[in-house]
């Protein structure tokens, strides 16, 4: 199955984030695919992907274990090449893009240094790209404090719950202002009440920055509540089966999961889901 979807037009719902004219093409993928070569056989990974995402907007990846979601995140973030097929990140190759520095990255786990204080962590790619010092603390502090840890500088990790290390990692991810932010399921392992949390400083991270953000998750609510657009994959080899564009205002509260419309929304991912949930 091939399904070919231009993620994040216009709309009444967007037109205050969007300006007037057609947004460009953040990401732009054509008939990709990937396969993995096991000693078991070639394993099917990814299989005729089509998918557009324009700039600003906030796009979630969701299905079962194993469809393919991290692993088309990976592509995007040249961790992965594909096997055929096309994908092209604000008009160049991934590769390019990563060499760029066009995408900041934020994994499952903080995968911070536990030798280094929180704001030290946070220069780590500043240092890489050689910024000045001055440069790497003015940033350092500018996004420790988008993140709500401007009291936390002189921290090591383990001295952090593990959302306040969550939260220094998006920090990492944003010091050096990327034009895309990748998250592969950041808030999994979290507690629901701190997850809440973190799902509304990441609205609010979205909604100051500007950001395209790709965001990978397991769970329905946080799908709906964050999302723009929802990417519903299916079982191995991991397809497009559906793409749901949120009727849901831009700022949105937890009290907004009591809506007629966000329950609609979850009930089209479920039935999305479950339509789909097949194992070629």
């Amino acid at each position: 199955m091939s399904m070919t979807a231009d993620v994040f037009e216009k709309s009444d719902v967007l037109a205050e984030f969007n300006p007037p004219q057609s947004a460009r093409k953040m990401i732009t993928i054509e008939d990709l695919s990937l396969v993995f070569e096991t000693n078991d056989g070639p394993v099917n990974a990814l299989s005729h992907i089509d998918l557009a995402i324009e700039e600003g907007g906030f796009v979630s990846f969701i299905g079962p274990s194993g469809c393919g979601k991290t692993t088309l995140l990976r592509v995007i973030a040249d961790l992965e090449r594909p096997t055929s097929g096309t994908i092209l990140v604000d008009g160049t190759s991934p590769e390019d893009a990563r060499l760029n520095r066009l995408y900041g990255y934020v994994f499952q786990a903080p995968a911070l240094f536990p030798w280094r204080t929180i704001a030290s962590n946070c220069k780590v790619p500043l240092e890489i790209f050689g910024l000045s010092k001055e440069l790497q603390q003015q940033k350092t502090d500018k996004y420790l404090e988008l993140v709500g840890l401007q009291d936390f500088h002189n921290k090591f990790p383990w001295q952090l719950s593990g959302g306040m290390q969550q939260r220094a990692s998006i920090a990492r991810a944003l010091s050096f202002e990327p034009q895309l932010l990748l998250m592969d399921e950041p808030f999994g392992a979290l507690d629901e009440i701190t997850r809440d949390h973190l799902n509304l400083e990441l609205l609010k991270i979205w909604h100051e920055t500007g950001k395209t953000v790709v965001f990978v998750t397991h769970s329905i609510p946080e799908a709906v509540l964050l999302s723009t657009h929802i990417v519903v994959m299916s079982p191995r080899p991991g397809r497009i089966a559906k793409i749901i564009k949120s009727p849901l205002a831009k700022k949105r509260t937890l009290a907004d999961r009591e809506s007629p419309e966000f329950v609609a929304v979850m009930q089209e991912v479920r039935e999305a889901l479950a339509n789909d949930h097949r194992i070629d």
